[in-house]
């Protein structure tokens, strides 16, 4: 190992004494730049007074790198040796009067209370055996698995499955897969995913010029792009000619199993944007936007670090910002009344197949209203957009000005008849995976509305189930919309 090599690697394992090697080695390369930075600074500038520290101070873009992952590590780690020591590692850089950082949000979602959601020191082993095995596969505990963990039973099925895509065998490199992740994630815009998989692509050797724009990607990437554009935005779109057009026996064609594997990795990484953008994903700590070495500074005290003991005393002098929970409303009371009486009128009268398709196309016009207009929409910023082509595009009514585009029909071609077994044979096991996590989503309830508890939830579950179906213009005839 070359000097001032650090060992991050070390902390994943589960051996212990392999942690407590790697967490002294961390230290004395921190510890070594950090008092190379005091005597730098010192040297320079006049001692900051007492208790407060010059902007001077900041650390210099390689220790804030390192300073901003102990960070991480103080608050995510799911190994306890790892948190306290991290920590330990943090107050004593902060006594050699080195700036260190503070996390920026309330925690891993915008929308839910940290206190609410389940901490990495949780005691519950199935929770802490989910938690190591997410760190030990990703290197840290991201903020989607802190939120998703609300349902572990999906989370273990989720957590194998991206595993099984992102690092197992299978037809791409690596490198691709985190690219195809970065392109599906850019074409809705979601920062949060792009810039997690821009870490993982450099992690596995990826060229960084690619990163500076998908013109710069290899062409077999780069032809990948119409694909992806319709897939995110207007499915209902894609034709035999698309998929053709990749495997055509040229230079920089894709073959079957490829295209199998870019296309799962397309999909899963669109729903994912959706996800995190759903639950109010918030960046990771250790990544820009997710900490800041600014000062904080109240009635004199410096409040850079949770370790320095002035916490608490800025709590007091500052208006409580966790996120309330509203009180359940007479809302839900009348939803479960509507499920209530469409269940009956369920049970009295069968809709016939013609008035099904009749209530579907209507369904379907009415629901693409609450889409974004074309005056309404935003463009992408650069470190995003830099990642696709044709900006412009995006969701529109696939039945609009007079013009109708034929709906599918899950008859006609369905996951269980024909996709399933299509990609078990190009990507095997990865049907069965995708399989297990379409059931686990589509049985998952915990039988409550709001405050209310043993309520049979499937009618809602299946309208919003077969809801989004019609958004796609995915139809099935056995569904009455009314």
């Amino acid at each position: 190992m070359a000097d001032g090599e650090v060992k991050w690697d070390g902390l994943c394992s589960r051996d212990a004494s392999a942690r407590v090697s790697a967490l002294e080695n961390i230290k004395q390369v921190v510890l070594k730049k950090s008092k190379a930075m005091a005597q730098d600074q010192g040297s320079r500038s006049p001692p900051a007074a007492k208790g407060l520290l010059t902007s001077a101070n900041s650390a210099p873009g390689e220790l804030n790198q390192m300073l901003a992952r102990l960070l991480t590590l103080s608050k995510r780690c799911p190994f306890r040796d790892v948190r306290e020591k991290t920590e330990a590692i943090l107050k004593h850089i902060q006594e050699l009067g080195i700036r260190i950082p503070r996390p920026l949000g309330q925690g891993p979602s915008r929308f839910i209370p940290e206190m609410e959601i389940l901490q990495v020191s949780a005691e519950d082993p199935p929770m802490s055996s989910l938690f190591a095995e997410s760190f030990t596969t990703l290197g840290h505990l991201d903020n989607i698995t802190l939120v998703m963990v609300f349902h572990p039973r999906y989370l273990e099925s989720f957590l194998k499955t991206q595993h099984y895509l992102l690092q197992m065998d299978g037809p791409l490199p690596l490198c691709y897969r985190h690219y195809i992740g970065i392109m599906a994630a850019a074409r809705h815009q979601c920062s949060y995913l792009v810039n997690l998989h821009v870490n993982y692509f450099l992690q596995v050797g990826g060229d960084p010029k690619w990163l500076n724009g998908l013109e710069n990607a290899p062409q077999k990437l780069q032809k990948l792009g119409d694909l992806n554009k319709i897939l995110a935005h207007r499915p209902w779109l894609v034709t035999k000619e698309h998929i053709e057009q990749l495997l055509k026996t040229e230079e920089h064609s894709w073959s079957l199993a490829e295209l199998v594997h870019a296309v799962v990795l397309l999909t899963h990484y669109h729903s994912l944007a959706s996800f995190t953008f759903g639950c109010g994903i918030n960046p990771e700590i250790h990544y820009d936007g997710g900490h800041t070495f600014r000062l904080l500074s109240v009635d004199g005290y410096c409040i850079c670090d949770i370790t320095n003991g002035n916490h608490d005393e800025y709590k007091m002098h500052t208006p409580d910002t966790d996120i309330t929970t509203p009180e359940p409303s007479c809302e839900v009371e009348a939803l479960m009344e509507k499920m209530k009486q469409i269940q009956e009128c369920r049970d009295d009268v069968e809709a016939s197949q013609e008035e099904k398709a009749t209530r579907f196309e209507k369904e379907k016009r009415e629901s693409m209203l609450v889409g974004c207009s074309e005056d309404e929409e935003i463009a992408p910023t650069r470190d995003v957009s830099r990642h696709f082509e044709d900006t412009s595009y995006g969701y529109k009514d696939f039945s609009r000005h007079g013009m109708q585009v034929p709906t599918f029909r899950v008859q006609d071609y369905s996951w269980e008849d024909h996709g399933y077994s299509l990609v078990n044979r190009l990507y095997p096991d990865v049907g069965q995976l995708i399989d297990e996590k379409f059931q686990i989503a589509y049985n998952l309830t915990y039988n409550t509305m709001a405050m209310h508890k043993d309520v049979d939830t499937s009618m809602l579950r299946r309208a919003i189930w077969n809801y989004i179906h019609c958004m796609f213009g995915i139809r099935f005839t056995s569904i009455c919309f009314s």
